[in-house]
């Protein structure tokens, strides 16, 4: 297979040619620099780089570990969500618990008044 240029391999992967650059730039992807500036990149190394699916259509052969490592992956998922979803609800609990003791603490609470005082045995001076 002929070697790539830098728009041929971003077409390939469906990344912008300056990411296909930066990647040469620092050495993700090793290129081949011609006189007048531009790059050949040869497929295999765009292959092992970034995922690339073949040209032909066909299927990788290592397409079953990538289905049962995506799947681990969303059971993995799947349990962060849901302890995530306990944490928020035990925070949702102790937020209620905090509001109603805050209620309660702004609330007047003295015994009312009903007029007679515990001294009305006292006169008053003038």
């Amino acid at each position: 297979m002929p070697e790539l240029s830098l728009s041929q391999a971003a077409k390939l992967t469906g990344k912008s040619k300056s990411t296909i650059n930066r990647a040469v730039k620092t050495g993700k992807l090793s290129a081949a620099r011609h006189e007048d500036g531009s790059y050949s990149i040869d497929p295999a190394e765009l292959a092992r780089a970034f995922d690339v699916e073949p040209l032909d259509g066909a299927k990788r052969s290592g397409a079953e570990p990538d289905r049962t490592r995506q799947l681990e992956r969303i059971e993995a998922l799947e349990a962060m969500l849901n302890r995530e979803r306990e944490i928020s609800a035990e925070l949702k609990e102790d937020r209620d618990r905090w509001r109603q003791q805050a209620s309660a603490l702004l609330t007047d609470q003295r015994p009312s008044f009903n007029g007679r005082r515990w001294w009305f045995w006292r006169k008053r001076n003038p």
